[in-house]
């Protein structure tokens, strides 16, 4: 069912259009998102290597998701729990989203790296924030990598900190992604 709503939420994306114009589309082979809370009593690190996305370079658009629950590491089992259940309201919100369009022009069919911005929602907790995300990639044999490096605000996503471990959890989140990119 979970790869029926994955399929679901890229086809909505990526409508064909009126003039059915043959596009080329990116999906992620390998990606990775990590997390790090480095809060003056506690330092906080996560990650889940299930993330997945499609960019059409054609159209310029990009659709990019994380299912949050999927996260790993933290520093026990009762942190993740809390992360899931009280932080990030893993069962009302599960996925953590970012969907848009690249904004500089690149020819993906010559080698090379290029620093582009992504614009778009950027969606946790529910709550969507328009950004602007500076993204490095490399294009080299058909693959793009891409890599990221970004912050994100507790506050702007209504994540609320309990005064009781405010010195535990940081409230600015420093992320970091990793991805591959190949056509299917």
């Amino acid at each position: 069912m979970v790869k029926g709503l994955q399929i679901l939420f890229f086809s909505a994306i990526f409508f064909i259009t009126a003039a059915f114009k043959p596009t080329v589309v990116y999906k992620v082979s390998t990606g990775s998102i990590a997390f790090r809370s480095d809060a003056p009593l506690e330092l906080i690190k996560a990650s889940s290597d299930e993330l997945a996305g499609l960019v059409d370079t054609d159209r310029k658009q990009f659709a990019f998701r994380i299912k949050m629950s999927s996260f790993k590491g933290f520093n026990g089992l009762l942190q993740k729990e809390h992360f899931n259940e009280n932080y990030m309201e893993s069962e009302k919100f599960p996925y953590a989203s970012f969907e848009g369009k690249l904004i500089e022009d690149i020819d993906y069919s010559k080698p090379g790296s290029y620093s582009v911005r992504a614009k778009g929602n950027f969606t946790v907790h529910g709550v969507a924030q328009e950004r602007i995300i500076k993204v490095d990639l490399v294009i080299k044999d058909k693959i793009i990598t891409v890599r990221s490096n970004f912050t994100v605000l507790l506050a702007d996503h209504n994540i609320t900190i309990p005064k009781v471990v405010h010195e535990k959890l940081a409230s600015e989140i420093k992320v970091e992604v990793r991805a591959d990119l190949a056509t299917p």
